[in-house]
């Protein structure tokens, strides 16, 4: 690629001391190693920052509200950070600093690294993207660092070789692998004490490029950020700046290809933004635009001075401590703020998920209540009931006699005692058909009314999704009926028990368990309210007719008590049945976990406490 223009002037250099070249340093004092002080209670940090990666696996987020989606990235992007650099560099501050090489399409970052350590390493070229796997250059002594999981413990780490004469493009960016995995480049041009990344282009045409860059470049201790003179402005690598910014992390700004007499006037106005935006500490170094040479290598000299600054920094303990810690203080507080909106995103999926379950309940509940209205308020005691209870107790000509002179009663009743009774069997046959109508009836109209409530909230849409849940379940009708059949069952267990030992045993054992049952039953749908004109007057009659009845063999006392039992069994079957049948809603609710959104509020706050420390 063509390159015009001379080395930057002296002026501009006059402006940089003079530091050492990376081949100037001594070995020794390169590859010496420097024991530092941890930061303040790093025991406690660490099993803090370590308590707080595990919780933020149970940080689902799981309703589909606004911003969950961003919150979903965010705790992605918080437990990646943990793993790649906040808990590798609290476990081990002095660990060599890695500086990531990163920027747009096309902004030269290969080039610079071959121009950092003088031979070809990376590819370069037209071709996008150059850099298809990230190639991390590190000093052949401090291997042990990084071919461990360390840092970036989810890359998978290929050992790259250096060829003797490297070839354009780089020996080991020619290789070809997943993009999940990072090459480890063992090279003697890089100084101990600091490792070069370059990773993929901030803007790759490739979305795993992209994600990948963002992944390397929240792992950095130090960003070479690496731009041109006609892109420096653009969208995507100012978002990344910024974020940078943020985390207060070291900046090394490069800005590449300046056309000759421009330097100036471009280098005032990108420092002009890097001021306003916060990033007013950045070093930015200028890199003239010139010709390549057939290797596609820089001229001697082009990036004298960022080499000079790193190799300083890499002969630097202390330098490297300072910026080690820095880095990971910045990171710590965006951290922080970052769990602090987890825990509202955590509360917001909570209130949303009552807010699904109260309209569920609700919705329910109030079924349930139309139920027990319906067996309380006289309106079983029509049709097929009061038709099979007529044919117990007598004829229809036996009502029509009792609605005008209800003191015929008396010899009815007494008629009734002394001959057989008929068979009861049909009256409960009709109160289970027309109680289990009433029952999948309301039952229904709860599970629509509860759909149609969730499908009017995004959240509860997307729980539902397509399936139809606005009628009952296949197998409700048949528990309903099993349900009724069991408390008709327990009816008549409490007149057996009723009954026993006392003097009117016979009675009722000639009279017969089922009559007796089929006569509570009716008592306990005896209350009237609701009912109108003749219907008052039939079903009053029917009640009065089982409870006088029943009160003959048992006493008004019993009879009250056995009506009071039973009702309240109904009511607790009822409500059961419902219990289970609103499950079909609340089973797609998220787990509970109340305590969730305050532990993470409160590990937050001591994030935030422990940058205020360090």
């Amino acid at each position: 690629m063509a390159r015009l223009g001379p080395r930057p002037d002296a002026a501009r250099r006059a402006r940089f001391p003079r530091l050492l070249n990376w081949h100037d340093v001594p070995v020794t004092s390169r590859n010496e190693h420097v024991p530092h002080a941890q930061p303040p209670n790093s025991l406690a940090a660490v099993a803090l920052l370590e308590e707080i990666r595990s919780g933020l696996d149970g940080v689902t987020l799981p309703l589909a509200l606004p911003g969950a989606e961003q919150a979903r990235r965010d705790a992605a992007a918080a437990k990646a950070q943990l793993d790649d650099y906040i808990l590798p560099r609290y476990r081990s501050l002095d660990a060599p600093l890695l500086a990531v090489v990163g920027g747009s399409t096309g902004a030269g970052k290969s080039t610079l690294v071959n121009g950092l350590v003088g031979h070809p390493v990376t590819r370069a070229g037209a071709i996008r993207p150059t850099t298809r796997q990230p190639i991390l250059l590190h000093n052949p002594a401090e291997a042990a660092w990084f071919e461990g999981q360390r840092a970036l413990p989810g890359l998978t780490r290929i050992r790259g070789t250096l060829a003797a004469h490297p070839a354009p493009g780089g020996h080991a960016a020619e290789k070809s692998g997943p993009s999940d995995s990072l090459v480890l480049l063992a090279d003697a041009a890089v100084p101990a004490g600091i490792a070069l990344l370059d990773a993929p282009d901030v803007d790759s045409i490739s979305d795993q490029n992209r994600l990948l860059a963002g992944q390397l470049l929240a792992a950095a201790d130090l960003w070479v950020f690496v731009t041109t003179a006609n892109r420096y402005a653009d969208a995507v690598p100012w978002k990344l700046l910024l974020d940078a910014a943020s985390r207060d992390i070291t900046v090394v700004v490069v800005l590449d290809r300046v056309p000759q007499g421009a330097e100036e006037e471009v280098s005032q106005d990108l420092r002009g933004l890097l001021d306003r935006e916060g990033l007013a500490g950045s070093r930015l170094f200028i890199i003239a635009e010139t010709v390549l040479d057939p290797r596609g290598m820089l001229p001697a000299g082009a990036v004298e001075e960022l080499r000079e600054w790193l190799a300083s920094l890499a002969n630097d303990a202390s330098g490297r401590t300072d910026v080690a810690r820095r880095t990971l203080n910045g990171t710590v507080r965006a951290l922080a703020q970052r769990i602090a909106g987890l825990a509202g995103s955590v509360r917001e999926q909570e209130q949303a998920a009552a807010r699904l379950e109260a309209d569920a309940v609700a919705a329910y509940g109030d079924a349930a209540a139309r139920i027990l209205d319906a067996t309380r308020d006289g309106a079983l005691l029509r049709g097929e009931v009061l038709a099979r209870w007529q044919d117990f107790v007598g004829t229809g000509e036996f009502f029509r006699a009792l609605e005008q002179n209800v003191g015929r009663f008396r010899d009815r009743l007494g008629a009734f005692f002394r001959g057989e009774p008929a068979p009861a069997v049909r009256v409960e046959a009709a109160i289970e058909t027309g109680l289990q109508a009433v029952i999948l009836d309301e039952a229904a109209n709860a599970a629509e009314d509860t759909d149609q409530r969730w499908r009017s909230d995004p959240a509860g849409r997307q729980l539902l999704g397509p399936d139809d849940l606005a009628g009952t379940d296949p197998a409700f009708a048949d528990r309903a009926a099993a349900e009724i059949r069991a408390w008709q069952e327990a009816l008549m267990e409490l007149i057996r028990t009723e009954g026993q030992g006392k003097r009117t045993q016979a009675r009722w054992l000639s009279f017969g368990i089922n009559g007796l049952g089929a006569a509570l039953m009716i008592v306990v749908f005896s209350m009237t309210a609701g009912l109108t004109g003749l219907e008052v007057g039939v079903a009053g009659g029917t009640a009065v007719v089982g409870q006088r009845l029943l009160e003959a063999v048992f006493g008004e006392d019993a009879v009250r008590r056995m009506a009071d039992k039973a009702r309240e069994d109904l009511a607790a079957r009822c409500h059961q049945l419902l219990l289970d049948e609103q499950q079909r809603f609340l089973r797609r609710l998220p787990a509970d976990n109340p305590a969730l959104a305050e532990t993470l509020s409160a590990q937050a706050g001591a994030l935030a406490r422990l940058a205020e420390r360090a």
